[in-house]
């Protein structure tokens, strides 16, 4: 069970970039720096951190409906798609090769993330080609759940469509927030730290590695998904 951002492929200075040109765009005088999106990131979901900055700014110096923070993400959702298929963002070293190993044994895999459909179609569609979705039995994005992680109800809603209990299953996720959804679900969780979590705490997880190639492939195959 793959999480995206982060996990797939170092995905959130593409985000960032995005969110910025949105930001100016619709001429509103805000740029995030590295270190003000760090601390964003903690809030899962693109619509959920506009608000969140929102709410933090001196005096609500500015107000935006829903609406606005809708049009807003549409813009920063299709700039960021823009950029994903330019070429310039890949796969982590592993991922691609994990994806086709489970394929030709038969296991199954699932995508669980808090990014929308759109961002997952422009990030595998650019890497792993038109037909990526075969890959996949099960994709829970963010508009599929009410409660975006850090609860476990995106893992919920995909371990009920695959049919199996969350403890024959592994986790691939990069973030303290990943974690805790799994395994408030019952999943074992693989860590592999990505450019902006790599510093969490990562207590509970089943192992924690740099990189998914530091594995033996025979890792993966004594799991069901």
């Amino acid at each position: 069970m793959l999480d995206v951002d982060g996990t797939m492929a170092e995905t959130e200075e593409f985000h960032r970039r995005a969110f910025n040109d949105a930001f100016g765009h619709l001429g509103l005088p805000w740029s995030w720096d590295i270190a003000t999106y760090g601390r964003l990131l903690r809030i899962a979901g693109g619509r959920e951190r506009i608000r969140h900055f929102l709410n933090s700014l001196p005096g609500r110096s500015v107000v935006l409906s829903d609406k606005d923070i809708n049009e807003l993400h549409r813009f920063k959702t299709r700039r960021y798609a823009d950029l994903v298929c330019s070429g310039a963002c890949e796969l982590r070293p592993g991922v691609a090769a994990l994806i086709h190993q489970a394929r030709d044994r038969g296991v199954r895999l699932a995508i669980v993330t808090t990014t929308s459909r759109d961002n997952i179609v422009a990030l595998l569609s650019r890497n792993l080609g038109p037909d990526w979705k075969r890959n996949f039995d099960v994709i829970v994005a963010g508009e599929d759940v009410s409660k975006k992680k850090p609860e476990p109800d995106a893992y919920i809603v995909a371990l009920g469509t695959l049919g199996l209990p969350g403890a024959t299953c592994l986790a691939i996720e990069d973030s303290r927030n990943g974690l805790a959804a799994a395994a408030a679900a019952g999943v074992p969780v693989l860590i592999t730290r990505s450019l902006y979590f790599r510093d969490e705490d990562f207590t509970g997880a089943a192992a924690v590695v740099d990189h998914l190639v530091e594995l033996h492939p025979e890792f993966w195959f004594d799991q069901d998904c």
